[in-house]
């Protein structure tokens, strides 16, 4: 989901509370708070020797021990509105990082509106062979991905 989506969402539904639920169903306690706001850049070289760069709007949630915190739409649309300086664009995917038995980055699938509030839901992140034209023909061999084509 896009940043530019995300603002959209917060600005039609100014008074709502939020809510987050992961990719197991459950939820991340509704007193969290969000502690950053940031533009991540990943620039690499797939396993072909392509390079490629990605930038995301990372949302880092934390949670503490003040239970009476809420955060509502509308805060949450200032502080994003803070950062678009630091972020430069509404073009950008969005994932929550969020500490559970780990700290964990997830992609923001859907946001909806619900009796109780928005709800943000978040998706599992996957790995994927980015050259699958060297790779994928070489992957049923003995050689497997780093045979002769040399892909990794």
């Amino acid at each position: 989901m896009l940043l530019k989506d995300v603002l959209q969402c917060l600005q039609s539904s100014p008074d709502s509370r939020l809510h987050i639920m992961l990719p197991d169903r459950s939820f991340v306690p509704a007193h969290f708070h969000v502690t950053e706001v940031a533009l991540v850049r990943k620039d690499f070289i797939d396993c072909g020797g392509t390079r490629r760069s990605t930038a995301t709007c990372t949302l880092q949630i934390w949670v503490a021990d003040d239970v009476q915190h809420r955060l509502t739409s509308a805060k949450l649309l200032k502080i994003l509105q803070l950062a678009q300086p630091v972020l430069g664009t509404e073009d950008l995917s969005v994932e929550l990082e969020i500490e559970t038995t780990v700290t964990a980055s997830y992609p923001l699938a859907t946001v909806e509106q619900t009796p109780s509030g928005l709800l943000f839901s978040v998706a599992l992140k996957h790995t994927a062979c980015l050259a699958p034209e060297l790779c994928l023909p070489q992957l049923p061999s003995a050689a497997g991905c780093c045979g002769p084509a040399g892909c990794c």
